[in-house]
């Protein structure tokens, strides 16, 4: 395989502890998208001492500096290439892969606040999304994207009838609201459970699990996300519109 034809792959970790669990599958993650012929790069939030907090200073040139409207000054200065450059790194380092992995701890049915300042500043208004450049029209369309992610849950926790629900609907807001609605393919995620609790035999099975289906991630099912085709100019549903007797 030549470097020109090598799938890429982007893998995006955050963690306050370099030794934990989650570092372990960062690097199982890493290395197992290498053996299967990708070539890949890597942000360590935490190391790169990252800064998870959107301001107006993120913007070298401002268009209105008088107030800030986050996501219009994001168009203007990547128009401008005016944008704070380690914003720059990782839009151009997501923007050139095939594949975009974020692994992370799962905080209060949420990712880490490091994680979501990330995607705050890196996921650009006119770059990502913008208008009708959402979903299947998103700016993303034709990637894909793996959330590998760590819990302390039980796995019978999460589910349809259990305590807490459905877990990918817990990380909805992440699933679709963000990783689909900017076009990325998001495939169905890994999730480690109960990890604090289990001893190493139970964590190296978990990483091998993780090996295995990231050797196999062609055959990885994808959630499904609304099209674009399902919905008028106004994002109202045809269907709707279809079904009202009133409609011409």
């Amino acid at each position: 395989m030549s470097l020109n034809s090598m799938k890429r792959a982007h893998i995006v970790y955050a963690h306050p502890e370099p030794n934990s669990f989650v570092a372990a599958m960062r690097d199982m993650t890493q290395e197992s998208l290498e053996l299967a012929g990708w070539e890949t790069s890597l942000t360590d939030l935490q190391a790169s001492n990252f800064k998870a907090v959107a301001s107006g200073n993120d913007f070298g040139d401002r268009a209105r500096s008088e107030y800030l409207v986050y996501s219009l000054e994001q168009r203007h200065a990547w128009q401008h290439k005016s944008i704070d450059p380690e914003i720059a790194a990782e839009v151009e380092a997501v923007s050139r892969s095939d594949l975009l992995v974020l692994v992370f701890p799962v905080f209060w049915f949420s990712v880490p606040a490091l994680m979501k300042g990330w995607i705050d500043r890196v996921f650009l208004s006119g770059v990502f999304y913008g208008g009708r450049r959402v979903y299947d029209h998103g700016g993303m369309r034709g990637k894909h994207a793996l959330v590998v992610a760590s819990l302390g849950g039980r796995e019978h926790m999460f589910g349809p009838n259990a305590i807490h629900g459905d877990l990918n609907g817990m990380l909805r807001h992440l699933l679709q609201g963000t990783l689909g609605y900017v076009g990325f393919s998001v495939y169905e995620p890994f999730f480690a459970h109960h990890v604090p609790y289990v001893d190493d035999t139970v964590r190296t099975g978990m990483l091998m699990k993780l090996c295995s289906e990231i050797g196999a991630l062609e055959n990885r099912p994808v959630l499904a996300m609304p099209s674009l085709e399902d919905f008028d100019e106004q994002f109202q549903p045809k269907s709707a519109i279809r079904d009202d007797p009133s409609a011409c």
